[in-house]
């Protein structure tokens, strides 16, 4: 099935080039548009950092590699789950950057089809926000 692994279950993956460098994009993300992406929220990059969001949004830093991923552990507070998202970037040719977005441990086909129009609007406000 489209969407399932045998390790992480159901996942969904969104991605887009934008014509910024990996610098800007990494600033942006990781600072002012961490609301864009993950809600109105400070992040400590650190593994094992909790975090929650002011919409209600909790879990943990899984990982943190400067300019190049965030990944977290990601419950809203309507969920009874908490699934794994992630944040990458790389490099796609002078002046672009590759931005990913990478959710998984989902619970079926439902959730992967409304996390993929999530995935997609955030995608927006990021693109957004770096057009400033």
């Amino acid at each position: 099935m489209i969407g399932k692994t045998k390790d992480a279950g159901w996942e969904i993956g969104v991605s887009k080039t934008v014509a910024y460098p990996l610098e800007q994009v990494w600033e942006y993300l990781s600072g002012p548009g961490l609301a864009a992406w993950l809600g109105e929220v400070s992040l400590e990059p650190e593994k094992g950092a909790p975090y929650e969001t002011a919409e209600g949004t909790v879990g943990e830093v899984r990982g943190y590699r400067e300019r190049e991923k965030i990944r977290l552990t990601w419950r809203p507070k309507d969920w009874g789950h908490e699934s794994t998202v992630q944040v990458g970037l790389r490099p796609a040719g002078p002046g672009k950057t590759t931005v990913v977005f990478h959710q998984e441990r989902l619970t079926g086909p439902e959730e992967r089809a409304a996390q993929r129009e999530h995935w997609q609007a955030v995608m927006k406000r990021v693109v957004d926000g770096l057009h400033g």
